[in-house]
């Protein structure tokens, strides 16, 4: 039996060139993985979900980038991108599928090209059949706080604050883009469509996209689209994120910082206390300051925040803790998957699942994980464990905490335990994948 090739979809700021997850993985020697072929595509970093999902479908096929007549002319930049004269996977279709594993932006994109692939923009060659599966990874799939405390308006996004750390980082992407034929591919910003470089664009309009920048401020680059409002339009107006039939899915939620329980704080590095300070922003969060609204406050008039500290708090508000609960970058309800859940076997027991306001993604939540060394617990029991998690069209949503965003980031916090445990499972789920697709077949 020949194994599917898994793709692996890095998020914000993720360059293949920079985290080498190839070499990451095969140090743990596992033999599933050892004999899986691993697909690296390169995608923008700061690029919108439309436009890195475009870029993985002609990373993997092969050919010119083409985003789409109707969506560049309504962001104002050219239709086609660069060219992939050989896919790294040619024979990619609905017979010869591939499995994807997203990690943060990564699993959007990947429900993004799913979504693409169903709407026909890839041509008569594209079907939503060709995502075998999609392991999702601390991915915002319904929005971020973050994103409003890193510098978006949470009342007239795309607008950037001056000054905040996201106008500054746009800043930086401008200067890596208007020098990128002169810097090396790790600081590629994939600005091909929007002629940014010294060789395409002058210095005084360099200067302008540094003092305000188009980009940075629009509704075609990531910060944007994970906001609530963004997540809103996805999921209620284009109806972007239902599971297909034959498609699996699961999504590995991280949890730094829980209000039934707070793990002791590790700080073993500067990230590490970065994600610490914005956990706290994050589960401090206030949504009344939002606007419009997020729609899974409902017709509630108020969403007061739950203090994370104050355990004898009375809880008031009528949301679950899963709003503010997170894994320093993505609250724990965002990363469970697309939609609200309908439909949900085995809840959370700390987490609720509340009825659907407009439409509902069926999901079972796996609540055998409370510290990151019980990964071991599934694999003593594998066969049993791995057949009760092979459900397609449903996603199998496995809470991990005391674990963080960057958890299983290669070269962040080096190899571990629960990097190992990690991928050891996954190689055998997908192994049991394939040969239950095989059966079928």
């Amino acid at each position: 039996m020949s194994s599917t090739p898994l793709v692996i979809v890095q998020g914000f700021l993720g360059t293949a060139e920079i985290i080498s997850w190839g070499r990451h993985i095969n140090t743990f020697g596992q033999e599933s993985l050892a004999r899986r072929k691993i697909l690296l595509p390169n995608l923008g970093p700061v690029s919108s979900l439309h436009d890195r999902a475009c870029e993985l479908y002609y990373s993997l096929a092969g050919g010119t980038v083409d985003y789409g007549k109707e969506h560049s002319s309504a962001h104002n930049h050219a239709r086609y991108g660069r060219t992939f004269p050989v896919g790294l996977y040619p024979p990619w279709s609905k017979e010869h599928p591939l499995h994807f594993v997203g990690h943060s932006v990564g699993g959007p994109t990947v429900i993004k090209l799913q979504y693409l692939l169903q709407e026909g923009h890839f041509g008569k060659e594209g079907h939503p059949e060709m995502v075998l599966s999609l392991n999702a990874v601390c991915s915002p799939f319904r929005g971020t706080q973050l994103v409003y405390t890193l510098g978006e308006e949470a009342t007239a996004a795309p607008d950037v604050r001056p000054f905040s750390l996201g106008a500054l980082l746009a800043k930086f992407i401008h200067l890596a883009a208007y020098l990128s034929p002169l810097l090396p591919s790790v600081l590629d910003m994939h600005a091909d469509a929007r002629a940014l470089s010294y060789r395409e664009s002058s210095l005084i309009s360099f200067g302008k996209q540094l003092w305000s920048s188009d980009w940075a401020a629009s509704t075609d680059a990531v910060p944007y689209d994970m906001t609530f409002e963004a997540s809103d339009i996805r999921e209620i107006k284009h109806g972007e994120g239902r599971p297909h039939q034959n498609t699996f899915y699961r999504s590995h939620v991280s949890c730094m910082l829980c209000y039934h329980h707070e793990p002791p704080l590790r700080i073993s590095s500067i990230t590490h206390i970065l994600l610490y300070f914005w956990s706290q922003s994050i589960g401090s969060f206030d949504y009344r300051s939002l606007k419009p609204a997020p729609s899974f406050l409902g017709n509630f008039k108020h969403a007061n925040p739950m203090n994370m500290h104050q355990k004898s708090i009375v809880l008031v508000n009528p949301l679950g803790e899963e709003h503010w609960a997170n894994d320093g970058v993505v609250p724990v309800f965002s990363q469970w998957h697309p939609l609200p859940c309908g439909g949900c076997t085995y809840p959370h027991p700390y987490y609720s699942c509340p009825p659907h306001l407009y439409s509902a993604t069926t999901c079972s939540h796996d609540r055998s994980m409370s510290e990151p060394s019980s990964l071991e617990i599934p694999l003593r029991n594998a066969s049993c464990y791995l057949e009760a998690q092979l459900i397609s069209g449903c996603w199998v949503v496995r809470t991990m905490d005391g674990s963080n965003h960057l958890s299983l980031i290669p070269r962040v916090w080096g190899e571990n335990t629960y990097q190992r445990d990690f991928w050891v499972e996954l190689g055998q789920w997908l192994d049991a994948v394939d040969k239950h697709v095989n059966i079928c077949r």
